[in-house]
């Protein structure tokens, strides 16, 4: 199945099943292109798995299997970051054009020249409140899965060492049209980026570092996970930059296809 939450004509919030591209709650359809399609979880947070796919690990320049992470990395977005499928994000001001360098030599620091990139990824959607979940037992906390677009604003998350601008800022983390459950999803599905109409990643040829057991074991040692948190499993080769009125499209193998808009 796969969920989708939505707001009706009336301004009533619905959740429904969104089924051979009709929305349909109670004996109601509803065109998906006529309501507003909601994010389909609300997170208390989002976990995001850094540098988890091969051949993004080379994108960065580095080697690979020396630079192969031991365990998982993660940082965090906050519920501020979430936006939805259809919504128009507003790209932030990167560091290079901010008022705290202006006067400053841009040679001291290593900017990304006002980059904001795309990232596609599939998130990871848990079920139910847990810590300490065993790898064999992660399926037990899973409620399904969805897509996200993790952010990025390579200027501050080069610029800081916690990456609070470079990544949690708000709106910076797509996520949606829809929750597919677990029986609709591969374990490790393909996951697709279009810009602007133009295919930019594809993760059918990329393995993934560290499986959602794996990830999900470990951020679950330290951190209690909530209903509706996600964890989001790190994006492929193709990262790129956005400029302002930039189209994107991600597609989850059994999930369905989110887009979104950017503006500056």
């Amino acid at each position: 199945m796969r969920s989708v939450r939505f707001k009706d004509k009336a301004g009533s919030i619905r959740r429904g099943e969104w089924r051979d591209g009709v929305i349909e709650f109670g004996d109601d359809e509803y065109d998906p292109a006529e309501v507003d399609v909601l994010p389909p979880v609300e997170p208390s947070k989002i976990v995001c798995v850094a540098a988890n796919y091969i051949n993004h690990i080379e994108e960065a320049g580095r080697s690979i299997p020396e630079d192969l992470p031991k365990r998982p990395g993660f940082f965090l977005k906050g519920p501020n970051a979430v936006a939805g499928h259809g919504d128009t994000v507003t790209l932030p001001t990167p560091a290079a054009e901010a008022e705290e360098f202006e006067g400053r030599d841009k040679g001291d620091i290593e900017l990304g020249q006002g980059r904001i990139d795309y990232e596609a990824e599939f998130g990871v959607v848990i079920g139910e409140q847990c810590r300490n979940v065993a790898e064999d037992d992660y399926m037990d906390v899973v409620a399904g899965y969805t897509c996200l677009n993790d952010l990025s604003n390579r200027d501050d998350q080069d610029a800081e060492r916690n990456w609070v601008r470079g990544k949690a800022f708000d709106n910076s983390a797509p996520i949606g049209p829809v929750m597919a459950t677990p029986d609709e999803v591969p374990e490790e599905p393909r996951v697709q980026l279009w810009l602007n109409g133009e295919q930019r990643q594809d993760s059918n040829n990329d393995e993934l570092v560290f499986p959602a057991s794996r990830a999900i074991h470990e951020v679950s040692k330290f951190l209690t996970l909530e209903p509706g948190d996600i964890v989001a499993m790190g994006t492929t080769v193709g990262v790129g930059p956005l400029s302002d009125g930039d189209h994107v499209e991600i597609e989850v193998e059994g999930v369905g296809r989110l887009e979104h808009w950017v503006e500056r």
